[in-house]
Order: C-alpha cells, then sequence, then structure tokens
C-alpha cells in the first residue's frame, strides 16, 4: 500500500543554517545559486553539502558516468545507480534532500573552448542582485581549471563587489590519507600539490596571473606528501611538491586528482569538497 510523502518542512529541514548565520546570512543561502564543476570524489560531496545547506540553485557539470570504481570515494555512487550519468545522479538524490532547489544538469566536460560561452550564462546571472553566483572547480584537468581560473581572475577585475563570484579551485585529493591535513589559502602559498603547482605555472606563464605576493584565487589542498602506488615508505615520505622522489625516479601521474594511477580514500575526497562547500558558504553569508 502506497503512502503519500509528507511535504518537506523547510524551515524545520534547514533551520540550523539560519541559528549560524543568521537570518540574513541564511536568505542568501536560499537565493544563492552555486556552479559546481566535476561530480567525482570531490565534487559529488561538494554538491551534496550546498545541497542540505537549503542552496536554492545548483549547476552541475559533467559528463561522467558512474562506474563501480567510484563506489569507494563518491555520494551518488550505489549499486542502484551504476552506469547513470553523475549530473542526472545527484540530481534524484538532492530532490530528496532539498526538493525546491532548482538543480540544472550539464553533461559537458569544462574545457578552454566551451567555457567562456558558460561562463557568460554564469556571469548573467550574477547581475541579479537578488543571487550571489559561486563556482567549485573540481574538476581533475589542468587546462580546465586554467580556464576557469583565469575567467575568474578577469572576472573579477572588472566588476563590481555586487557582480563578482566566488571561486574556488580544488586541488589533487588522490595518494593522500590524512583528512585533517586539508586547508584552503591562496594558490600562492598551495603546496604538495602537482595539479595546483601546475595551475599556478599555466596563469602566470600564460595568463598572466601576479608572479610575487597572493594570486587571487583562493583553492583546496593538502601539505601531506603524495603516496605513491608501488614506492617504498621511504620514497613516499620524501616525495616533494613537484613529484620528484630520491635518485630522479619520476612519479607516474598526469597531476589529475585520483582516478590515473593514485589511490583514494573517501575520507580526503569528501573533506575536499565540504571544505570548498563550507568556503563557499562563508563568502555568500559574508
Amino acid at each position: 500500500m502506497e503512502q503519500d510523502t509528507a511535504p518537506a518542512d523547510l524551515d524545520r529541514r534547514f533551520g540550523g543554517l539560519t541559528r549560524l548565520y543568521g537570518s540574513v546570512g541564511a536568505q542568501r543561502i536560499r537565493t544563492a545559486h552555486v556552479v559546481v564543476v566535476g561530480l567525482g570524489g570531490v565534487g559529488s560531496w561538494a554538491a551534496e553539502a550546498l545541497a542540505r545547506s537549503g542552496v536554492a540553485r545548483l549547476s552541475l557539470i559533467d559528463l561522467d558516468h558512474i562506474a563501480e570504481s567510484n563506489i569507494n570515494r563518491q555520494v551518488h555512487a550505489l549499486d542502484t545507480t551504476l552506469g547513470q550519468a553523475k549530473v542526472q545522479a545527484m540530481r534524484e538524490r538532492i530532490a530528496h534532500i532539498n526538493p525546491i532547489c532548482d538543480v540544472r544538469c550539464i553533461e559537458e566536460f569544462v574545457d578552454a573552448d566551451n567555457w567562456p560561452e558558460m561562463a557568460s550564462e554564469i556571469a548573467a546571472l550574477g547581475r541579479d542582485a537578488t543571487e550571489s553566483v559561486s563556482i567549485i572547480d573540481a574538476c581533475d584537468q589542468v587546462k580546465a581549471k586554467t580556464a576557469m581560473a583565469a575567467w575568474a581572475l578577469q572576472h573579477n577585475a572588472t566588476h563590481k563587489n555586487s557582480q563578482k563570484t566566488n571561486f574556488i579551485s580544488v586541488g589533487a585529493a588522490g595518494g593522500k590519507r590524512h583528512a585533517h591535513k586539508v586547508e584552503i589559502d591562496d594558490l600562492s602559498l598551495a603546496t604538495h600539490d602537482p595539479l595546483l603547482a601546475q595551475l599556478r605555472y599555466r596563469l602566470r606563464k600564460e595568463r598572466g596571473a601576479a608572479r610575487q605576493g597572493k594570486m587571487g584565487v583562493n583553492c583546496v589542498f593538502s601539505r601531506e606528501s603524495v603516496v605513491q602506488p608501488g614506492a617504498t615508505p621511504a620514497q613516499n615520505k620524501a616525495t616533494t611538491d613537484f613529484g620528484a622522489l630520491p635518485g630522479g625516479m619520476q612519479i607516474p601521474s598526469d597531476s589529475s586528482l585520483n582516478c590515473h594511477g593514485y589511490g583514494s580514500v573517501v575520507t580526503v575526497t569528501s573533506t575536499f569538497g565540504i571544505c570548498a562547500a563550507g568556503w563557499v558558504l562563508f563568502k555568500i553569508t559574508e
């Protein structure tokens, strides 16, 4: 016998936000729009955290589908969602968390060619004073990360405070074991992260980013050395920011987050995503 589902009591469901951020801050969250680029072991948790915080609108961007190997770290990866598009699985999950959240699914991989058009649509939404726009870059491709970060720098340099976009880039969660070592800082100060090192290099060389002082790009990263598959404990301990091992041995890496050779654990990938979402909530309510 089927039972009718009780309507969501949104004040009760998200009342904790009002007590934490105040009525004005909670209202800002309830009118905010957040874009999450990449719905893997990091981005899926960021999207979940934002949905559970009552965010009004989420734009989810990813072209990938859920595989069994995703189950160890991705919140939407279940027996029942295998083979499903990640954005669609996340939208269905969010419907049970925040039923009035407007979830927009974009089945694309961001790259330097398609980002300008996507960014223009995001910027246009930001012109509505009732809606703040934030972007979480949780993708694992350095060219895409460079395009997004360069756009954010240029956009925020030419717009007033009310039209600025909160942007945060997430580094490499793969090969990390200690969730308590995750932190947020300016890209110029990030260490022990080959992906962010490449992003910093490209922004400076190709996009004219500041070479001295802070760059104006916030990022999530861990100062823990990367654990290399097959390397000895001594070699893992000696891993540097740029990925060199003793004796000139090179890391078998393509500077991606966690899916191409590095091991991964949900305690770290989820912490990266939760930290990014928490930073966005703070900026929205600031």
